[in-house]
């Protein structure tokens, strides 16, 4: 196969800006060139240097204009709600009941969890999102509609079904026993095909017997190379419930390491309100938090604690999520403009790169897929977004002002939105074009 090669100003995380230096975390070129061969990337760097490995057939293309980025990658998703983006008025517990099992319940229907499914896929390519970890319904034919949608573009999508026996309504439920055995036979269909990953999904301890939960991290034992996803600590009458559900055992973080599911492939979506030794233990664990600005703000969960996760003396990994339906946009651009704000009311100011490594690298390390996807480097696929920084009358005004890289960097990711994602890349193909 040819290859592909994009040319443009480049910037990449390749190291975590949180605890190494800035400038050994990052990888620019103003004039620079991705080389790529059947999907995979085989080179970056700087254009003059590398226009010598061009083969004869080599078909370049060029964005004068636009800064060249790894896909962001969304570490939280759901794309059964799609269609309740923007309900009016309620906390989680109350937003579960009156807006989110009501959609979850479609999705037994297998043509419209296909139609959703589909929808989905393409709003990601087109905010640049090129990689994901998706939460489906109970019904297994939702994670045969989002692997098979992902499929068809060759994206990189880590989903399953959700395990939930209780506290729902119950043409949601299953029971412990048909989770597993449900789970599994997805794992054996989908798992590994392409860059279908299947992840374990109970969906949080409130909605997971005992027995389920021992099922689920059961199911981590079997298959060494699966990922898990559940929520933890996003509201406080949640973590409430959770106690009273739960009292033989410490905290809710306890819950989950009790039956083996907090472990380094465990990632939990909020944490805002986990106490001191419930961030130790996750540290220990090596477990992952997938942070939700935009949802936290939208549901009046609270406001997550960057500066607290990443505490140097002992770090918990954290990528970036969007958390669609409760949270309010498919951009991972608005939501690390979210991110950003809401460090801010914790007294914290994130770094461009900072930002940029949370939507990226960040992700994939939250994830387990760094080296496949999250930055680019040589072996890493050919996931590639092309922004355009002055897409719009605002941002043109803006772009002309901003002196550095860095400066650019910030006022795309604070004023920018789906316009400015001119071109999106996955495994070296053109998926999505704005114009």
């Amino acid at each position: 196969m040819k290859q592909l090669c994009l040319r443009g100003r480049l910037y990449t995380l390749i190291d975590d800006p949180f605890l190494q230096a800035p400038s050994d975390c990052v990888f620019s070129c103003e004039d620079g060139l991705i080389i790529t061969r059947n999907g995979v990337i085989e080179a970056v760097g700087d254009y003059a240097s590398l226009r010598g490995r061009l083969s004869p057939e080599a078909e370049l293309r060029h964005y004068p204009d636009a800064l060249l980025l790894p896909g962001f990658i969304d570490a939280h998703i759901h794309y059964p709600q799609v269609e309740i983006i923007g309900s009016f008025g309620a906390q989680l517990l109350e937003w579960l009941q009156r807006y989110t099992f009501p959609a979850e319940a479609k999705f037994r229907d297998p043509a419209h969890a296909r139609r959703i499914a589909d929808f989905f896929v393409a709003e990601l390519l087109r905010n640049g999102t090129t990689s994901a970890s998706v939460f489906c319904t109970s019904a297994p034919g939702s994670v045969e509609a989002i692997f098979a949608a992902a499929q068809d573009v060759n994206m990189l999508i880590l989903a399953g079904k959700m395990m939930m026996d209780r506290h729902a309504p119950a043409e949601l439920l299953d029971a412990a026993q048909a989770s597993y055995d449900e789970s599994k036979a997805l794992i054996k269909r989908w798992h590994g095909k392409g860059r279908c990953l299947y992840t374990v999904t109970p969906r949080f301890a409130l909605t997971s017997s005992r027995e389920q939960l021992a099922l689920a991290g059961a199911l981590l034992r079997e298959y060494g190379d699966l990922r898990l996803q559940s929520h933890i600590s996003e509201n406080i009458d949640e973590m409430a419930r959770a106690k009273e559900l739960f009292p033989e055992r410490a905290n809710y973080t306890d819950i989950y390491a009790h039956y083996g599911l907090l472990d380094s492939r465990a990632i939990y979506g909020h944490g805002i309100h986990l106490s001191e030794g419930e961030w130790q233990r996750f540290h220990e664990a090596g477990a992952k938090i997938a942070h939700c600005p935009t949802s936290n703000f939208f549901i009046g969960s609270g406001l997550f604690d960057m500066a607290r996760a990443r505490n140097a003396a002992r770090p918990v990994t954290v990528g970036l999520g969007t958390d669609v339906g409760g949270g309010t946009s498919f951009s991972m651009l608005k939501t690390m403009s979210a991110a950003y704000q809401m460090a801010q009311l914790r007294g914290t100011s994130l770094t461009a790169a900072q930002c940029y490594y949370l939507a990226t690298l960040g992700s994939a390390e939250a994830l387990g897929i760094a080296g496949e996807a999250g930055s680019l480097q040589a072996g890493c696929a050919a996931d590639v977004i092309v922004l355009d920084p002055r897409a719009t009358p605002l941002l043109r005004l803006r772009a002309d002002e901003a002196g550095t890289l860095d400066e650019l960097l910030f006022a795309l990711l604070i004023c920018a939105d789906d316009r400015a994602v001119a071109a999106t890349y996955v495994a070296g193909e053109l998926v999505y074009a704005r114009d």
